[in-house]
């Protein structure tokens, strides 16, 4: 809120331990208003996830945000879930109570265009999940570009994946539409692993959070517990906040250190497939020098994060 308006955000998601904690994060922050959350296979399937989404719109007593299915699949691979990581329900198996909530009748793409060109203010896109959905808004309604401020979306690497040794989940799962964002011809910011790792809550305030009274503090804490990235026996263990420190970049992107670089995703079939390979060299090589030059999108690679900053500033927006 640099000028005492909020920001009008759009997320994208496949809610999601993580996803879910960034959703508690940006439906309660004063500076954000959440336009609409589209939701897309990933973490689990779409209808899961859609589930999930409005699961806690409603424990976190949400405003009335409309949300979208989206895509089912990825553009080209099958889907590939990570219900390992996030449970078979895809937000921890805690055996929460059905929402009342109902999507929107209208698809994630259908939504998304009309909350992007509607907003008074350009729109922050934050995709927290495989990219399908914004590829497929970007080439069905190139338009929508006019009216976007910027794209902070949680993908890719800089150094080790998760999916693959190179590859981010996010981007593994489909690269192409990964690709597809990268020459959207909008300001972006990739809040990748590199980040997304070190941002870590520590087990006192875990702890606290899983006592409270509050049903969407104490859900919080759980999702918390479950996203220990330790894993463990440890029954105090420090929690990890994901994706929700790419909301917490759109509020307070002071908190990252960036660098304005080249990036591109590998689409070749092989190991190196879903790879982000940021160029951080201070000048072309042989390569260049032999074969020419290749146009490259640049893109603000989140290279830092002040943790404690984050942190305090999840705990201060959640509790």
């Amino acid at each position: 809120m640099t000028d005492g308006q909020r920001i009008p955000v759009i997320i994208d998601c496949d809610t999601g331990v993580d996803d879910a904690l960034a959703l508690l994060f940006a439906v309660r922050h004063p500076a954000l208003d959440v336009r609409a959350i589209t939701c897309v296979a990933g973490n689990t399937d779409v209808d899961g996830v859609v589930r999930n989404t409005l699961t806690v719109l409603e424990q976190a007593g949400a405003g009335n945000i409309p949300v979208a299915r989206g895509a089912e699949r990825p553009l080209i691979e099958p889907v590939r879930t990570a219900r390992h990581v996030h449970g078979q329900d895809g937000m921890g198996d805690l055996g929460l109570p059905a929402p009342a909530r109902v999507p929107v009748d209208v698809d994630a793409v259908t939504l998304l265009r009309r909350e992007i060109l509607a907003s008074p203010r350009p729109v922050t896109l934050i995709p927290m999940a495989p990219l399908t959905n914004i590829a497929l808004l970007l080439r069905t309604h190139p338009e929508v570009t006019h009216n976007i401020e910027r794209i902070v979306f949680m993908g890719g690497a800089v150094a080790a994946g998760n999916a693959t040794p190179v590859a981010e989940f996010n981007v593994w799962h489909d690269p192409e539409a990964a690709a597809v964002l990268l020459t959207a011809g909008v300001p972006i910011t990739m809040y990748g692993l590199d980040v997304f790792k070190k941002v870590l809550v520590p087990a006192g305030d875990v702890q606290r959070l899983r006592a409270s009274a509050e049903p969407h503090v104490r859900l919080a804490g759980e999702l918390l517990a479950h996203r220990d990235p330790a894993t463990s026996g440890d029954p105090t263990p420090m929690g990890g906040l994901g994706d929700a420190g790419a909301v917490c970049a759109v509020v307070d992107p002071k908190g990252i250190t960036t660098e304005r670089l080249p990036v591109e995703v590998v689409l070749a079939p092989g190991p190196a497939r879903g790879q982000t390979i940021v160029d951080r060299r201070p000048r072309p090589g042989e390569s260049e020098i032999h074969q020419g030059t290749r146009e490259q999108p640049l893109v603000d690679v989140a290279l830092g994060v002040d943790v404690e900053r984050y942190v305090q500033l999840w705990l201060k927006t959640v509790e």
